[in-house]
Formats: C-alpha cells, sequence, structure tokens
C-alpha cells in the first residue's frame, strides 16, 4: 500500500519555484537528507533571469555495486506532464519511505535515482506565458535561441552505421572534434552529466503522442517520403522489454489506441514511427553505457493542471516499475590480481554486438534478459577472460572478473577511438519526439 501521497492532488510548477517544490514533500516537511538532495545540474540564460536545471539524486550509504537510474523531463519546453510528474515523482519516493513502503526502500537503499523534472526551463516559461487554452504545436518547444533540444546531440548514428559495416567498434563513440561549441548549454550540460555518471538505465518524458519509443531514432535506411523502416540496436530484444514495462505499468498505454494512432502494446522503434538524428536516445546508447527510452505520455502537450492529478495515477505504477529494470541483468567488479579495480574494462557478451565498459571504481552493469551467456572482460594491458552466466528474471547476478597482467610483448591492440566524423543535415520533421 502507497501512502496518502499517490492521492494528493498534483499543482503546477514554475521555474522559479521549482528549487522549493523540490525542497518540500506534500506534508510540507524537507526532503529527508538521508534519502534525497538536490543540485544545479546545468545553467541556461532565461529571457529575464537565470534558470536551474535542478537534478534531484536519491542515495544512501554508497556501496561499490549500485547502479546509476536516471529520469529525465521537459527537453521539449512545451510538453509539460512529464516535469510535473517527474516532480510528484521526487516527493511520491520520499514520503513512501518515510512511510516505510518496503518496495520503495528497497529501490532507494540499492539504486542511485537521478531526477531532471526539466531539462528546458525556457522553453517552459515561453509555452507557460500563453498556457494550456492557447499553446500552440511549437510554441516553447525549443529553448531560449529556439534550438530543438532534441535535435542538437552530436550524431553518432552515421558513423555507428558504418562501423557496423566495417567490423569497427561498437560502444563508446568519440565525440566530433570542437563539439562542445556546436551544441546548445543544455545538451552539453546534460552530456556532462552523462559522462560524470556511469548511468545504465534512463527514460526521457515527452508528450504529444501515448507510446513508449526505443532505439535507434535514426534511421539506416535513406528517407524516402512517405516510408520508415524499423533500425533494431544489437539490443533490441531488452529495449522492447523495458517498452514493455513501462507501457503495461501505464494504466492505458499498452492498448494500443491513443492519440488517433496505434502502437501495438503500447511501444514503437523510433525509426519505424518516423526517423530523426541528433537525439539524445540514440546518443545514450552510442556513447555512453546507458540504456534509455523515450516515453510520449499525453496526447496533450501542455494538459491543464485539472488532469494531473489522474494523470499522476496513471504513469505512476509505470515510472516504479520502469526503474526497478535496472537491476536485471549482470553486474559486478573488475580486478586485477592485486585487487585493484580496474576502470574502463571492456565487458563483452557474445551475440550481441554492444559492449559496455567498467565505471572509475570497477565497476559494471550489463542488462540482460533470462538466458544463458557468455560474457569476457578485457583491458588494455591485461588477459581477458571469459565465464559463462544464467540469468534469471529475479535481480542481476553478482559476475566479477580477476584479470591477470598481459605478458610483454603481446599486448592486444584495441581500436582506434578516434573515427568519422560525418553527420546529416538536421531533420525537418518535428513530431512528438
Amino acid at each position: 500500500m502507497y501512502s496518502s501521497i499517490g492521492e494528493l492532488p498534483c499543482r503546477k510548477s514554475n521555474s522559479q519555484s521549482i528549487g522549493s517544490v523540490l525542497g518540500q514533500s506534500p506534508l510540507g516537511k524537507p526532503l529527508d537528507p538521508r534519502v534525497a538532495e538536490y543540485s544545479v545540474t546545468g545553467l541556461t540564460i532565461c529571457s529575464f533571469y537565470y534558470c536551474m536545471m535542478l537534478n534531484v539524486l536519491f542515495v544512501m550509504l554508497s556501496k561499490s555495486v549500485e547502479p546509476e537510474f536516471k529520469y529525465i523531463g521537459n527537453m521539449h519546453g512545451n510538453e509539460v506532464l512529464g516535469r510535473e510528474l517527474l516532480i510528484y515523482l521526487a516527493q511520491f519516493l520520499c514520503e513512501e519511505y518515510r512511510a516505510g513502503n518496503e518496495r520503495i526502500t528497497h529501490l532507494i537503499h540499492d539504486t542511485r535515482i537521478h531526477i531532471l523534472p526539466s531539462m528546458n526551463p525556457d522553453g517552459y516559461e515561453v509555452a507557460a506565458r500563453q498556457g494550456p487554452e492557447f499553446n500552440g504545436y511549437l510554441v516553447g518547444r525549443g529553448n531560449a535561441k529556439e534550438v530543438d533540444l532534441n535535435r542538437n546531440f552530436p550524431d553518432l548514428n552515421a558513423l555507428m552505421y558504418y562501423y557496423e559495416r566495417h567490423n569497427g567498434q561498437n560502444h563508446h563513440l568519440p565525440l566530433p572534434d570542437n563539439w562542445e561549441l556546436q551544441v546548445e548549454p543544455e545538451t552539453l550540460a546534460v552530456i556532462k552529466w552523462m559522462q560524470n555518471y556511469n548511468f545504465v538505465l534512463s527514460a526521457n518524458l515527452h508528450g504529444g503522442a501515448v507510446v513508449a519509443n526505443y532505439p535507434f531514432d535514426n534511421s539506416r535506411e535513406p528517407r524516402i517520403r512517405g516510408k520508415t523502416s524499423n533500425s533494431a540496436t544489437p539490443d533490441d530484444k531488452i529495449f522492447k522489454k523495458l517498452a514493455k514495462t513501462y507501457s503495461y505499468g501505464h494504466s492505458w498505454m499498452h492498448k494500443g489506441w491513443n492519440c488517433g494512432d496505434y502502437f501495438d502494446e503500447g511501444i514503437t522503434n523510433g525509426a519505424s514511427w518516423y526517423s530523426l538524428s541528433k537525439g539524445m536516445q540514440d546518443f545514450n546508447y552510442l556513447h555512453t553505457n546507458c540504456f534509455e527510452i523515450t516515453l510520449e505520455l499525453s496526447c496533450d502537450k501542455f494538459p491543464p493542471a485539472t488532469a494531473l492529478a489522474s494523470e499522476w495515477l496513471a504513469n505512476r505504477e509505470a515510472l516504479v516499475s520502469y526503474m526497478e529494470q535496472v537491476h536485471h541483468g549482470i553486474k559486478g567488479m573488475v580486478y586485477d590480481e592485486n585487487n585493484n579495480p580496474i576502470s574502463n574494462a571492456v565487458i563483452s557478451v557474445a551475440g550481441i554486438n554492444h559492449d559496455i565498459t567498467s565505471g572509475t571504481d570497477g565497476d559494471y552493469f550489463r542488462l540482460l534478459l533470462p538466458g544463458t551467456y557468455t560474457v569476457t572482460a578485457s583491458a588494455l594491458g591485461y588477459q581477458p577472460f571469459t565465464k559463462t552466466v544464467t540469468v534469471g528474471p529475479a535481480e542481476a547476478v553478482q559476475l566479477d572478473f580477476y584479470l591477470k597482467v598481459q605478458p610483454k610483448g603481446n599486448v592486444k591492440a584495441y581500436p582506434n577511438k578516434k573515427g568519422s566524423t560525418t553527420s546529416k543535415s538536421p531533420p525537418t520533421n518535428l513530431g512528438p519526439r
């Protein structure tokens, strides 16, 4: 059972008040410092004042093998439901923890949960000034410079598709030269955030449709008007499972018919819907260890405040269930023979052409469906080590690796991390994503 917070009416927030909203529970008490803290993730210049992108971090005593999870809302400033849901989710997690809810307590103790309610506070302010009654489809979508932040990340798909054809690198693709000068301040702040934390799972919350969208967003095939094609990642099966976790946790997303569109089981491959490049979802998968999906949560991009309570109840279980998916697959540490952790070790799973790496403390997390896998850990200067592991439907299996130093004169060559920076022209499609 959830405490009373699950039934409390939602309220709208604004950029100036978001800090105080996050700093208080619905009962008027400050967020428990043992459970959550909030900090500035980035700074973006508003038309009349500075607004902060606030990141709420739920973290207890740190464990060596504890996955990082993130939610990002309001990437498009006029798609506001995700922003409100994430503020409420932060309050909900604190209140349920105080109430002794075992499920939420377990989740908070074993997961580092990051919540960024608004990636685009400037755009939100533009949209909010018009309000839900008069808000246009594109008013406030972009940032203060009217740049669409979900078309603003470095284009790594073109490089990935080239590497697929030439047996090249399959993870942590390099960024173009001078990329920091080519992106907006909000995008830069979020990329730096991704690089500073070893995120495992993520979702970004949008509006304008009701569907769970999974990578790739960018099609492998040349664009032909009126024609789309599925563009699957090597982890297509796990991405479908993640998308279904949300769609079936949601009150009606899984039914398929929403907003005049039909998506089987409430999920879709991004490129199969329509292709877009330079999106955040694909960037996560290609540049970091993180698996991210895009959640379209409402037909109305700017629903009225009266709809927030019912929308919260429709999404509450899905938001929690999706976070719990970060604990499936395998996890562990990579050590040398002297029990020293090895960072940036490559974890490869036979049959899945996408590797992940260990973090700065030697810890790694690899999302997998139930099954038996052959897993190899390798690092520059060490001999690779391979193990077989069976993954069940319950929590992640702990699988540690101890690597021996490579004999001198027999150091394995690693792929060149510099690659082509070819990118396509910015897309003109401005659908919900």
